[in-house]
């Protein structure tokens, strides 16, 4: 990507009851300079680095803590990475995971949103070999 182009992945958190069609359909109505792409996470938008940026502050607006997004290295159908073309995808797993933590940083700015403070930590002690095989041992 060009610093003038830019690709970015947004990705809807498991909690929200916004769909990627719905996501796009927002973007869509932003204005015509951007390419969006749905994916079944949410969407992929390219174009003007400004505009694109302009559309991540607008659907922050609107989804706060729902959309999530990040650059992307490649462009929308990249032969590379294009399933269309038969391209590789060798992300997908790490966007897998990272969808399935999105709840739960969800469900977390949330409660910052509301005023909620962090626990303390409980201070965690070192197990002694014989504590540890006195466990293991219990659990077979």
């Amino acid at each position: 990507m060009s610093e003038e182009r830019e690709t970015r992945l947004f990705m809807i958190s498991p909690r929200s009851m916004l769909t990627p069609d719905q996501l796009v359909r927002m973007v869509h109505a932003f204005g015509e300079e951007a390419i969006v792409k749905e994916t079944c996470y949410g969407c992929l938008v390219e174009g003007p680095r400004s505009k694109v940026l302009e559309i991540r502050d607008k659907v922050r607006e609107d989804h706060p803590n729902e959309v999530f997004t990040k650059c992307r290295a490649y462009p929308c159908s990249d032969p590379r990475r294009c399933r269309a073309q038969h391209g590789t995808r060798p992300g997908f797993a790490q966007l897998e995971e990272e969808w399935a933590l999105l709840a739960r940083i969800q469900r977390g700015l949330e409660a910052v949103d509301k005023g909620a403070k962090p626990s303390p930590r409980e201070e965690r002690k070192k197990l002694s070999v014989n504590e540890f095989k006195r466990i293991c041992e219990v659990q077979e």
